[in-house]
């Protein structure tokens, strides 16, 4: 998806007087398929391009095709427009994603090589070690919040005890994580798998995300062999800020993967606690202060997702994205888009603001006083 965006394939189109963004046209990106030795021939192309929308990866812009067609017709990456389904699971993943290439880019990082049992293993960490980890870099709020990421990450297959033998815990026992989330893969292996409950249930797909189910009478771990590497599709970073016609919601959101479950819900459940007037943000003596973000945005977006309407809110961020950056969190409330006062508008219109404006956004938010 980065690559055929830097490549300028996924761009803004217009198509019978409407401007469809960051999309690309079928019949040029199976020849780009074939120029980058990605497919050895337009059929072959054809068919991952299939298997991507079959997991919904791609889509038709106004979903009027079920299948992929080599033709002039327009396809957006879900990434690109806030469909790319986005549960608790994948939220798992990626945050696991996103702490091993911390570490793994630290010059001195806590990823070791280890010994234990007279037997020696690569880029290992302590229990303890980790959460001091996680504490220091403000990744937790407290040890027991690091624990409970700990045991998350370990029951999804992400990390693992070196031997396999105990869960996440607040010691000195030795883990190291379990998926390499730097190995390529190819895209035509995603041809290997010969349905979608293979592709979901096979250890070795690339669209598997694993869960580990530990025995409450010991402390072994099950349906993971030490001596097979679990294999991914390599990580891109975040989408593109769209807007979405019906109830979708328009995501500005964290790094996308490929990885997925195979049931997942495209519309997350709201991160407000309750719902909040505009009358109640307004009032006099109200708990809210207003701060205004500049967030510049990189190639691809800016790093947020906006939900609801009059008010909209922040639904999420990405942790390494620009926003992030310039102290954007959720649940703020968006107040204005480049000086223009948007309490009253639905998302859509906003989402629209930000899209067709400059690439430095300025925006003003109201935030619930601690």
């Amino acid at each position: 998806r980065l690559r055929l965006h830097d490549g300028k394939l996924v761009k803004d189109r217009r198509y019978h007087l409407r401007t469809y963004p960051n999309c690309f046209v079928a019949k040029e990106l199976t020849d780009w398929l074939i120029d980058h030795k990605e497919a050895p021939d337009r059929e072959t192309g054809i068919r991952l391009m299939q298997k991507l929308m079959d997991h919904y990866i791609i889509h038709h812009v106004c979903d009027e095709h079920s299948d992929y067609k080599d033709a002039k017709l327009l396809y957006r990456f879900r990434k690109d427009d806030g469909t790319f389904p986005l549960s608790k699971d994948v939220k798992v993943f990626m945050r696991g994603q996103s702490l091993y290439e911390k570490l793994v880019s630290m010059e001195e990082s806590i990823l070791k090589v280890r010994e234990e049992n007279s037997v020696k293993y690569q880029r290992t960490f302590l229990g303890c070690e980790m959460i001091d980890w996680l504490l220091q870099e403000g990744e937790v709020e407290n040890r027991k919040e690091a624990v409970e990421l700990g045991r998350a990450l370990l029951e999804h297959g992400i990390i693992q005890h070196v031997s396999n033998r105990h869960h996440f815990s607040d010691s000195d026992l030795l883990y190291q994580f379990w998926i390499n989330f730097r190995r390529r893969q190819r895209l035509t292996e995603l041809l290997n798998e010969s349905s979608s409950h293979a592709l979901s249930e096979s250890p070795d797909s690339p669209f598997c995300l694993r869960k580990l189910n530990p025995d409450p009478a010991n402390t072994s771990f099950l349906s993971v062999q030490t001596n097979k590497e679990i294999k991914i599709v390599s990580a891109v970073r975040r989408s593109s800020i769209t807007s979405l016609a019906g109830n979708s919601n328009p995501y500005f959101s964290t790094t996308p993967t490929l990885v997925f479950p195979p049931v997942a819900e495209c519309n997350p459940k709201s991160v407000l606690k309750r719902p909040v007037t505009n009358e109640e943000l307004l009032s006099p003596g109200a708990p809210y202060i207003k701060k205004t973000l500049t967030v510049v945005g990189d190639a691809v977006g800016w790093g947020f997702v906006v939900r609801g309407g009059r008010p909209c809110h922040i639904q999420a961020v990405d942790p390494g994205g620009p926003a992030a950056a310039a102290g954007m969190k959720v649940c703020q409330f968006v107040f204005s888009v480049n000086g223009m006062y948007v309490l009253h508008l639905d998302y859509q219109t906003i989402s629209s603001l930000i899209m067709t404006g400059p690439r430095t956004l300025v925006m003003e938010v109201m935030e619930a006083m601690e």
